[in-house]
């Protein structure tokens, strides 16, 4: 993906999900003694509400169908990610924070695409992270790519009209941590550090530099801060691929096969993609070919590249010992 997608005028794009619908069947229900409806942990249910053990759960091919039941009383966000890919880190934690807001109308599943082949095919998810919802049991595609929050929020509020409008209006209450109104609560997150928190509020305004910044001064306070060193490699990438033409770099970079400059360009674009395999021989083909300081700029990317996709990836391995050989 090269820029960031707008969030889309409609809801729509439904993908058939039918497959994964094998639905146990339904236990049967039990009552107390006035005979009040109870929810599977036998507490007394709040008409229009279901309860769940989290409002941010993991999901699986095997357990999607309980998720598909769900999303008859309350909607389903769907969050396609990998644990390799660095805008999947940038979104989640945002769609993460809107869903805690929204406290319980809405249920985030997250899944691992490289775990569930069936729902990555069933999602049709071509690049990541890729976002979806479920209403009523039938799917329907949000968008691609690490929006910024405000733009998320919006999607959000068309998730929830159009869940009006089939009837899906209820409300996910977290088990054990009901409020005696019968709406679910959720605990207050963890404070940031104050310049992560800074770099996290330049992100959601969409200015990189001042996020770049803020994580560059954090690591200078603390270079041991790898969430710090992990955020800055991840917003340094995003603001390298504003305004880049996917067709412009990769031409470039095949009219010019030892240009460090445009093969790092298409390297960034393999990145965000998720073709970490991609990017990393890019990189370490052409880097024989410079002299040391394009050595050393094309070694400080890969050295992004690792954080981004994730130190303990068996990839990263490779290419580091890779590097290594080409080092020595």
């Amino acid at each position: 993906m090269t820029n960031l997608p707008p969030v889309p005028a409609g809801l729509r794009g439904a993908v058939d999900l039918s497959s994964l619908v094998n639905r146990p069947p339904a236990a049967p229900a039990t009552a107390p003694a006035d005979g009040a409806p109870t929810d599977s942990a036998g507490a007394p249910a709040t008409p229009g509400s279901v309860a769940v053990p989290a409002l941010v759960l993991d999901a699986t091919d095997a357990t999607f169908s309980q998720f598909l039941e769900l999303s008859n009383t309350v909607p389903v966000i769907v969050d396609l990610w990998a644990e390799w890919c660095g805008p999947c880190k940038q979104l989640s934690p945002v769609l993460e924070k809107l869903v805690a807001e929204h406290a319980g109308r809405f249920v985030l599943a997250k899944v691992d695409v490289d775990a569930n082949p069936q729902l990555t095919e069933a999602f049709q998810a071509q690049s990541i992270p890729a976002v979806a919802a479920v209403i009523g049991g039938r799917p329907v595609q949000l968008f691609v790519g690490a929006l910024p929050e405000a733009q998320v929020r919006d999607v959000l509020e068309q998730v929830l009209e159009l869940a009006a409008q089939n009837g899906v209006t209820g409300t996910a209450v977290v088990e054990g941590v009901a409020a005696a109104d019968g709406e679910a609560v959720e605990p207050e997150p963890e404070p940031l550090p104050p310049h992560h928190q800074d770099a996290y509020d330049a992100i959601d305004r969409g200015d990189y530099e001042a996020a770049i910044a803020a994580y560059t001064t954090a690591i200078a306070q603390d270079p041991r801060d790898q969430l710090a060193v992990a955020g800055l490699a991840q917003v340094s990438l995003i603001a390298r691929l504003q305004g880049a033409s996917l067709a412009d770099v990769r031409a470039a970079a095949a009219a010019a096969p030892t240009d460090l400059a445009a093969q790092l360009a298409v390297a960034d674009l393999d990145v965000s993609g998720g073709h970490v395999d991609d990017a990393f021989d890019r990189v370490l083909t052409v880097f024989p070919t410079q002299g040391q300081a394009g050595k050393d700029q094309a070694r400080a990317r890969l050295l992004e590249y690792f954080e981004i996709v994730g130190v303990d990836d068996p990839r990263v391995a490779a290419a580091r010992r890779r590097l290594t050989m080409l080092l020595y």
